[in-house]
């Protein structure tokens, strides 16, 4: 893997970062920070930053083997604590508008072992004491990103059959090949596939669907959709004007669901990574925007205490689009990590929405926003519900109209073809 490459890509593509700019890059929260596998790419990044101007660059580290420590050790009662001064520096820095990186480098069997309540205890601290700084995300306060890193650990779970010598450098070049980085020009790939993306939720906002039926196995669903809904592609703005793309890699277009208006049953596709548990193979049922049935193969006391943790956290925040046909789908792998899977298939979002999303979302105070449709909550959980079995119609005046079949567009933009370079 050319980090430095990877470093650029992330400073010129990801954050867009402006001269006298400072950058933050952190990584999970509920490890306190950027895992030190990672440290080769933060340094490259840090690099890069400085090379485009960069007042300062920092960077929060956490230690897996620290948090497995706490659970096998401390006071079970415990567990419900988080840091006192991350929260406020995350939010000051945002505040004074700095530049955001999250760096994933990360275990995803990490707590398996442990008990499913304590993690799901922890997990609610974790998302309850970041409130505000989720709330500044919601709102594209400032430019953010999140790019992964490979480590041994989440290198043997996607290729277990992989000799383990040769795992990180397989994980590594898979990484390389969906951020395109094996192109000639890196960025100049990018920028076509941001045009390709922009163009889909270009049409996907001339239509103003009321609602997405969704139907597959195990699946039918219908998504209401606030009037004033805007599809988004890969690209976003600050609210200072900056430019920037959040997720490397990204396949999506997605906007906000109406957090009143969600029923039926909806099957998850792939397994969900959560706070270092598998929940596999499970089924949420909605009733008027709420989850009112759950079950699930593995991980459920898990899911049920992420669902509880607060009033929005039962409801959707978004959902969005992705073709059976991207490139990370027809990979082949699942990578036990929400940045790659949920751009593999199409997918929901229990929890908060993202303001930007509503047209003028970003002025609304959080009684209007909700009052307009939009869901807030201490969480923004995504799980994927698309396969090549998946159907989409879109719901107008005139009825329905298909968007997608067996998982592919049927309508809109000739992008098929671009969508899977």
């Amino acid at each position: 893997m050319k980090l430095d490459r990877y470093g650029e890509l992330a400073v010129r593509v990801a954050l867009n970062l402006q001269p006298g700019q400072r950058l933050l890059i952190i990584g999970p929260l509920a490890n306190g920070g950027v895992s030190f596998d990672a440290a080769p790419l933060v340094r490259a990044v840090a690099a890069s930053a400085y090379r485009a101007g960069a007042e300062l660059v920092e960077a929060i580290w956490g230690d897996e083997a620290l948090l497995l420590s706490r659970f096998e050790h401390a006071p079970r009662g415990s567990l419900a604590e988080f840091s006192r001064w991350l929260p406020n520096v995350l939010a000051d820095h945002v505040a004074a508008g700095a530049a955001m990186l999250s760096i994933y480098a990360n275990d995803p069997d990490l707590l398996k072992d442990q008990p499913p309540d304590l993690v799901g205890t922890m997990q609610q601290a974790v998302s309850r004491a970041v409130v505000p700084f989720r709330q500044q995300i919601s709102r594209n306060d400032t430019n953010w990103g999140v790019i992964a890193a490979a480590n041994d650990a989440w290198a043997a779970k996607v290729f277990p059959d992989v000799p383990r010598d040769e795992q990180r450098a397989r994980l590594w070049s898979t990484i390389e090949r969906l951020c395109r980085l094996d192109r000639p020009d890196p960025v100049a790939a990018w920028k076509e596939h941001l045009a390709v993306l922009a163009s889909r939720s270009d049409y996907l906002n001339t239509k103003r669907y009321s609602a997405l039926h969704f139907t597959g196995p195990a699946t039918d669903l219908i998504v209401g959709l606030p009037a004033a809904h805007t599809w988004v592609s890969g690209q976003s703005a600050s609210r200072s004007g900056i430019t920037f793309v959040a997720n490397l890699p990204t396949e999506e277009v997605f906007t906000i669901a109406d957090r009143a208006r969600v029923d039926g049953t909806v099957r998850a596709s792939k397994p969900l990574s959560y706070g270092g548990m598998l929940i596999e193979d499970f089924t949420l049922t909605f009733e008027q925007g709420r989850v009112v049935r759950i079950s699930a193969a593995r991980g459920e006391s898990v899911l049920r205490q992420m669902i509880d943790t607060d009033a929005g956290a039962a409801r959707l925040g978004e959902v969005a689009l992705v073709p059976h046909s991207s490139p990370i789908s027809q990979s082949g792998l699942l990578f036990y990590n929400t940045l790659f899977d949920e751009n593999a298939a199409s997918h929901v979002a229990l929890g908060t929405a993202y303001k930007f999303t509503m047209r003028g979302g970003e002025s609304m105070d959080d009684a209007a926003f909700e009052r307009a449709g939009g869901n807030r909550s201490a969480i923004h959980v995504d799980f994927m519900i698309g396969s090549g079995d998946l159907d989409v119609d879109g719901v107008c005046e005139g009825g329905a109209e298909p968007i997608m079949r067996r998982g592919e567009w049927a309508a809109g933009p000739d992008s098929d073809a671009r969508m899977r370079r």
